[in-house]
């Protein structure tokens, strides 16, 4: 990967600050991997994260998706869990999928479950907390309007957080799309981390963006640019 990063940075400014379009415009001629790779956005916060008050996550409907399509599924019983079916949930059921799950299933992607299932649904913690799994009320996946969240999920919803670094890293879907969904894609998560920002955040909140595909070059955007 060594070499065919270095002729991939190779004539590029990577000290310059580039408009989205301009560092989309780049990802898309520079990616050369024998895949379609994933665009990534990684934002620099200005916030502690070792304190309650500063926690960044939340989650965020991708206009044009992400390229991929996730697989979803629903602990739910009764009503809700035929809504789940109806949405077109991958995967659901009620007690039985979560002793399937506690058995060592895991062929999903994302896991939701409503308030009245959480309870039963606790002793999944400890197989799926590691794995980033684990139905979460801020992740929106503990939830009762079933059909919603499995139909935004199936769309292109994806999820943020910023990590021990203060770094919130998200995907802004493929090389593969055309230049301007992918910029209006890169808008939309810089716009959800914005509105998000703790009000005991002090100082420059969002202090650095980069863009880059999952194989490419890193390219800064100048903030001042974006809306």
């Amino acid at each position: 990967m060594g070499k065919r990063l270095d002729n991939v940075k190779k004539d590029l400014d990577l000290e310059k600050k580039y408009t989205i379009k301009e560092a989309m415009g780049l990802i898309k001629k520079t990616a050369n991997a024998k895949f379609d790779e994933t665009v990534e956005i990684h934002i620099k916060l200005g916030v502690d994260v070792k304190q309650s008050d500063q926690q960044v996550r939340s989650t965020v409907s991708l206009p044009h998706g992400t390229g991929k399509t996730k697989k979803v599924a629903v602990i739910a019983k009764g009503d809700k869990e035929k809504e789940a079916q109806d949405a077109g949930a991958d995967v659901y059921g009620g007690a039985e999928l979560i002793e399937k799950i506690f058995g060592g299933f895991m062929d999903f992607d994302v896991l939701v479950v409503t308030p009245d299932m959480m309870k039963d649904a606790a002793k999944l913690g400890k197989t799926l907390g590691p794995k980033g799994l684990m139905p979460n009320p801020k992740s929106g996946t503990v939830t009762f309007d079933v059909a919603k969240t499995v139909k935004e999920l199936k769309a292109g919803r994806i999820e943020f957080k910023a990590d021990p670094q203060a770094i919130v890293h998200a995907v802004a879907g493929k090389v593969s799309f055309p230049e301007e969904k992918l910029v209006e894609n890169v808008q939309t998560v810089i716009d959800a981390v914005m509105k998000v920002k703790p009000s005991a955040s002090k100082g420059v909140y969002m202090q650095s963006v980069f863009v880059s595909s999952s194989m490419g070059a890193g390219f800064p955007v100048l903030l001042e640019k974006v809306r």
